[in-house]
């Protein structure tokens, strides 16, 4: 199940149990600062979710920063990769 993190950070509410009572939480950070999950360890103690870093799986050139310095097939490209491996490492 997918969760809206600003809904789970924010308030105690169905979207912070969800991840309260899974057997398993798998945070899927955009970048090495993994802010989702550091955001979540904040509010509920004891959280060790599996961290997937994104950009870790595909090469780009790392002086990029803004995602409007990607061409969108690129974009598309790098997000295609992202999925087919972390749908390969979680089976």
């Amino acid at each position: 199940m997918r969760i809206c993190l600003g809904g789970a950070f924010t308030k105690d509410t169905g979207q912070r149990g969800l991840v309260r009572n899974a057997t398993r939480v798998i945070a899927l950070e955009g970048c090495f600062l993994n802010c989702a999950s550091r955001m979540m360890r904040g509010v509920l103690s004891g959280l060790e979710p599996e961290i997937i870093i994104a950009d870790r799986l595909y090469e780009f050139d790392r002086r990029l920063f803004g995602i409007d310095e990607m061409s969108r097939a690129e974009i598309e490209g790098h997000a295609q990769s992202v999925a087919t491996k972390i749908v390969d490492r979680l089976r």
